[in-house]
């Protein structure tokens, strides 16, 4: 939140028969803290100033520059928030992770035209590629968090062997970033398929692909579970939390197909297998192609038995054109995938795969290998855990999003009953409605006061210290103050929201209140002699009900509250925080050496709408008698001076009707004589 300029408070006199405009720019909106109170810029248009009186008091020292301090709490409060977003970004890396990981099954492929197994190095190298830069974001969490031992510990040696030793801290984040399915497809594949040993291949990839991949879901787990831990959420909003589960369900029927997938090549290549059996001249290493790693290159070969392997029509129309002449079981659907030169096709088929395994919980076909089975054993179980978990996660998500909303539509409808029932005016019924709107639109049905009024003493006036010390110092009145003070202010401040149009305070009546304005615009408008007003703008940084401090501060005390010495209206929706005349009684009194220094007298005096009222018209005054008497020297010239006795000319009796007009009440000079 910044202070006002010199800008953010004009005075003007106006006439009955008078109107002045105010064109205002809405403040824009730099961000709010998940639990506390919103901060940000708030910055006025320029405003038409036609009259004297604006020019005099509207330009010239009349706001205060804004406050860059750099405490160490901002410091700690901006590194939460900086860690807060890298964590975030971290969790949805590892999410990321966990999608690329299962693609490099997809680097395995049949050839239609030689009937041979290879892989397709164009598509390995983009896999590899998205590998790589997400163990970049790993490597950089993992000096992030040496780092950060180094700080938390007083000595750093202890620090950094304590991060080092710990089997589920360093040792888990340098696991997941291990390069083992890069060696396994670009250096362990190549030699078993130059070997001939096609069905191995996936055995291994499979085996490799799980060693990591499942401590990954766990450290995936870990990550999501500590920010959990330490901040309470995630993203901060429900939907996010809808999104994650959706996330994991969509990450977990990717590797589902993913797995599936590679059990359909094996499945493929077992085939091919039982076909060279049977072939005479057939080799196992005819199997694999002649270049492990294709790049799409049109070499043909030149070896006899490939080339007769090729133009194995029965082979080809039993292993690769339909699934009904080998028993494939539950992977018939990969036929159509293993030869596929659709890369996008043979990504999605999978992932649909999956997606439908795992949600329906059945409709497989089964032959009795025993891995066939355990696989589809564990792809229903986890469907059936997933799918439970998801919807229940969901439902949580929205009942915690509807109930707030049912409530508040149960509120309104009451409200409304309520309204009719006593027959409220049209005007009265549209006041209410917009502050619950405004109520709603700011909070979202959340009372923080109340959340926080059942704590501990201690966490309560911690909590609400550290937010709103940063607004409370804000006020030009506070800034002089020590640290126990504002403490006991913080304490004791209420949130308060007006709508547009609101008449806070009239003129005249008891102070309530004590008003320290966060967001929005107030005009505060003062009755000056036959009927003129003069007119000043409050904006954010800006407070008023000063009419208190003097009443607590007078001896002796009255009880009487303060008459008001001005009208209060919203031009805006303005957020402030309130300080009740009992809790200014309360500071006050427990304070009041605070109250006596010369600089909170100055600061009461000067940022005062009352005696900044009052000095604009003397200022104003003073100028226009100034004005006057030069008129009467240069007149002096033309016609001879009139005695003493006889100087009610018509100037004087003008000068007299504006010091009417003009003079407003000056403020109790006693009032901050404390």
């Amino acid at each position: 939140m910044a202070a006002p300029s010199d800008d953010d408070h004009r005075y003007e006199t106006s006439d009955d028969d008078d109107d002045t405009e105010d064109e205002t720019s809405s403040s824009d909106e730099l961000g709010r803290h998940a639990s506390a109170a919103a901060e940000e810029d708030a910055a006025l248009g320029s405003r038409r100033s036609g009259s004297l009186f604006m020019a005099c008091c509207g330009g010239g020292g009349v706001g205060w520059p804004a406050r860059s301090t750099a405490t160490t709490s901002s410091t700690k409060l901006r590194r939460r928030r900086v860690a807060g977003e890298w964590n975030r970004i971290y969790l949805l890396a590892c999410a990321m992770g966990l999608f690329v990981d299962p693609l490099f099954f997809y680097a395995l492929s049949v050839s239609d035209a030689y009937m041979c197994l290879f892989v397709d190095g164009w598509f390995a190298l983009t896999v590899t590629a998205l590998r790589c830069m997400n163990d970049l974001l790993h490597l950089f969490n993992l000096f992030l968090r040496f780092t950060a031992a180094n700080h938390r510990s007083a000595a750093p040696t202890p620090g950094r062997r304590y991060y080092l030793k710990d089997k589920k801290g360093f040792f888990l984040d340098l696991f997941v970033i291990l390069p083992i399915p890069q060696i396994v497809l670009w250096v362990a594949i190549p030699s078993v398929l130059k070997a001939g040993s096609v069905t191995a291949i996936m055995t291994l990839f499979l085996v490799t692909f799980l060693v990591q991949y499942l401590p990954k879901i766990y450290h995936s787990v870990r990550v999501l579970r500590r920010m959990q831990d330490h901040s309470g959420y995630i993203f901060g909003t429900v939907w996010w939390g809808i999104f994650l589960n959706l996330i994991a369900y969509f990450v977990a029927s990717h590797a589902a197909g993913g797995c599936w997938y590679l059990l359909g090549i094996q499945r493929a290549a077992k085939c091919l297998e039982d076909q060279c059996k049977s072939t005479t001249h057939c080799i196992p290493q005819i199997l694999s192609c002649r270049q492990p790693i294709y790049y799409g290159s049109t070499t043909r070969p030149i070896a006899s038995p490939r080339v007769i392997w090729a133009h194995n029509n029965h082979t080809r129309y039993t292993c690769l054109s339909s699934p009904d002449h080998y028993s494939y079981g539950a992977y018939k659907w990969t036929v159509q995938l293993v030869a596929n030169e659709n890369r996008l096709e043979k990504v999605l088929l999978p992932i649909f795969w999956g997606l439908m395994t795992l949600s329906t919980f059945g409709n497989l076909e089964s032959t009795t290998e025993w891995v066939e089975v355990v696989f589809n054993i564990i792809s229903l179980t986890g469907g059936v855990l997933l799918v439970t978990m998801l919807i229940g996660n969901i439902k949580v998500f929205l009942n915690a999003t509807t109930s707030k909303k049912q409530a508040m539509q149960l509120r309104m409808r009451n409200l409304e009953w309520w309204m009719r029932r006593r027959q409220l005016p049209v005007g009265f019924r549209q006041r209410v409605r917009n502050y619950e709107r405004q109520k709603w639109a700011a909070m979202r049905g959340v009372d923080e006061y109340d959340m926080i009024r059942n704590l501990p003493e201690g966490i309560r006036r911690d909590i609400k210290y550290h937010l709103c010390l940063d607004l409370v110092r804000q006020v030009p009145l506070f800034q002089h103050m020590d640290d126990l003070v504002l403490e006991n202010i913080c304490d004791r401040v209420k949130s308060l929201i007006f709508t547009r149009g609101e008449m806070i305070t009239r003129e005249g009546d008891p102070v309530q209140r004590m008003l320290f304005i966060v967001r929005g615009h107030l005009q505060s408008s003062q009755v000056l002699r036959d009927g003129v007003k003069s007119c000043c703008m409050l904006g954010p940084g800006n407070f008023c009900g000063d009419e208190l401090l003097s009443w607590c501060l007078r001896r002796p005390f009255v009880e009487r509250l303060p008459p008001s010495s001005s009208s209060l209206i919203t031009l805006e929706t303005t957020e402030a925080f309130g300080l009740e005349a009992e809790d200014v009684k309360y500071v006050t009194q427990h304070f009041r050496y605070t109250f006596v220094k010369e600089k909170v007298k100055r600061s009461a005096r000067y940022y005062s709408p009352g005696w900044r009222t009052w000095a604009a018209v003397a200022i104003q005054l003073a100028w226009r008698r100034y004005k006057h008497r030069l008129t009467l020297t240069s007149l002096s010239f033309i016609r001879p001076r009139r005695p003493l006795s006889r100087c009610s000319s018509l100037g004087e009796d003008r000068l007299r009707l504006y010091t009417a007009l003009l003079t407003s009440p000056k403020p109790n000079q006693d009032d901050f004589d404390f």
